[in-house]
């Protein structure tokens, strides 16, 4: 049995120390959104609350929860990041599992061609122009079609796609599979940890996307995401006309009020991950490493 040195452990120390100041970087700021959305507005407006909600009241969760608008946000968006999910991750495949054919024709430049997208884009208003003639502004599909497939994704796919052995594929076109038949009985079925990873990648950016809906949906309101809407209500809570009809006008509960907004839009992508979090690292390491 090797034994460590003085060296390594203390190495180990200093790794465990850093991790659990990066750990408590990412958690506090949520545990204390949690207990000012739970505390009374007598200690808010002392700023008594920190770690602990003080004076335990769901007044801001009643009010969020009993607002048609929030429902809507919510059940829309919920719908929005499981259709995105789907769509995205069958582009990716469809466009991950023919570029690991050597005999695919240019081959090399798809590739090369695909690639350059990561790092170049038309910008902001070519892209405008562009959902405007295709009639895309205002219309819900403008959410879901121009953000269907990551490159970064698809490479990661493809890559994972690279580990599984040849042979397998040789063996099933020998007893008559087709190209289809191949991707649907044997990749897929064996690239489950990389399909869970991209999947919440995908779900990931799209609950917490806002920006393509802030751009392209002006007047549809009942296709706001929930993050638009909490980015509305916060970016105009300076409006003394918006805070009162949010509640916000009221000190304490204005604050309890935002808080809560922001745990009922973070909490449930949130309780997502531990579902897919043991395919989680095998899919990101095996797929990143494997070309």
């Amino acid at each position: 049995m090797k034994v460590k040195s003085k060296a390594a452990k203390f190495g180990d120390w200093v790794f465990v120390f850093i991790c659990v100041i990066i750990s408590l970087i990412c958690v506090v700021p949520m545990i204390n959104l949690a207990a000012k959305s739970l505390s009374s507005t007598e200690h808010l407006i002392r700023h008594e609350v920190f770690l602990l909600p003080r004076g335990l009241n769901f007044d801001a969760y009643t009010t969020v929860l009993a607002d048609p608008k929030y429902q809507r946000a919510f059940l829309w968006t919920a719908f929005l990041t499981l259709v995105c999910t789907f769509l995205s991750l069958f582009m990716t495949a469809l466009c991950a599992y023919p570029l690991i054919f050597p005999a695919l024709k240019g081959r090399g430049a798809i590739n090369i061609f695909i690639t350059i997208t990561m790092f170049f884009n038309a910008g902001m208003i070519p892209n405008y122009l562009l959902m405007n003639d295709l009639k895309l502004l205002e219309n819900p599909l403008v959410l879901i079609i121009p953000s269907c497939m990551s490159v970064y994704n698809m490479i990661i796919m493809r890559s994972f796609f690279y580990g599984i052995p040849d042979s397998l594929r040789e063996s099933a076109e020998i007893d008559g599979a087709s190209f289809i038949q191949v991707l649907l009985k044997i990749y897929i079925p064996l690239s489950k940890p990389v399909f869970a990873s991209l999947a919440l990648f995908y779900a990931v950016g799209r609950w917490n996307g806002y920006g393509d809906a802030l751009m392209y949906i002006k007047k549809n309101k009942q296709f706001f995401p929930l993050q638009l809407l909490l980015y509305n209500i916060l970016n105009n809570i300076n409006s003394v006309e918006v805070a009162a009809q949010e509640g916000f006008s009221m000190p304490g509960l204005g604050e309890s009020l935002k808080s809560a907004i922001v745990m009922f839009s973070t909490v449930p992508i949130l309780l997502v991950y531990p579902w897919l979090q043991r395919y989680f690292i095998a899919g990101v390491t095996m797929g990143a490493v494997k070309e």
